[in-house]
């Protein structure tokens, strides 16, 4: 793939995941392994976790429909790709009454190549370590992986791992990495999701002291 077709691919899966995130709901979507990326020939099982919701996506093709209708298999509240190709490549959500509502977004990627980016699939937590992996299809001899964030390399690390500590929202971005003599991941977006608030109790305040301004006896 071409870095002038992945990057019209990310934009446009991007754009995808921002129109669909206004009229989103706290139900839960569940994807299992639970990554970002995988390669043609994996299965993958994602699940809706409540009654009436039903599991959609659009593909990098613009294909948008229900699971088991044209894709995957529908097991209740789950739906199971059983040998995944890159035109699974898209976002993926669970619906309630024909759009009135829909869960997070989440972003899949299926590489017809020979490396991919080990990255969690949904957002991580402000504050929280972010641990990448570079896997390849075959085991390297030489296991040590180049990171990159939207197009900038970070750093190497020689056991194809990195962990980025303590993520704030500017480590948002788009990430990818590289294996030599084995190829480059398809690049996934990672998003850090704002830490909750807590709520303080507002101080206490004392009454003054009384005055007795009372002339003496």
């Amino acid at each position: 793939m071409s870095c002038r077709m992945e990057g019209r691919r990310v934009q446009m899966l991007l754009a995808l995941s921002s129109l669909l995130c206004c009229t989103t709901n706290q139900i839960g979507l569940t994807v299992s392994p639970s990554r970002s990326q995988f390669f043609e020939g994996e299965s993958v099982n994602l699940n809706c976790e409540d009654e009436g919701w039903t599991l959609m996506r659009n593909t990098s093709g613009g294909t948008r429909n229900q699971c088991g209708s044209e894709w995957g298999s529908r097991d209740g509240l789950s739906c199971r790709i059983s040998y995944m190709y890159p035109v699974d490549s898209g976002v993926y959500w669970c619906e309630f009454g024909g759009g009135g509502a829909s869960s997070m977004v989440v972003n899949i990627s299926v590489s017809g190549g020979s490396v991919i980016l080990q990255s969690p699939v949904l957002p991580v937590m402000e504050g929280h370590d972010l641990t990448l992996s570079c896997q390849s299809k075959t085991p390297p001899s030489n296991p040590s992986a180049a990171f990159y964030k939207d197009g900038s390399l970070i750093r190497d690390e020689p056991t194809g791992h990195m962990t980025l500590q303590h993520v704030s929202r500017s480590d948002e971005g788009l990430y990818k990495c590289h294996i030599r003599d084995h190829g480059e991941s398809p690049s996934s977006w990672i998003s850090v999701s704002e830490k909750p608030r807590t709520t303080e109790a507002p101080p206490t305040t004392e009454a003054p002291p009384r005055v007795d301004n009372a002339p003496p006896a």
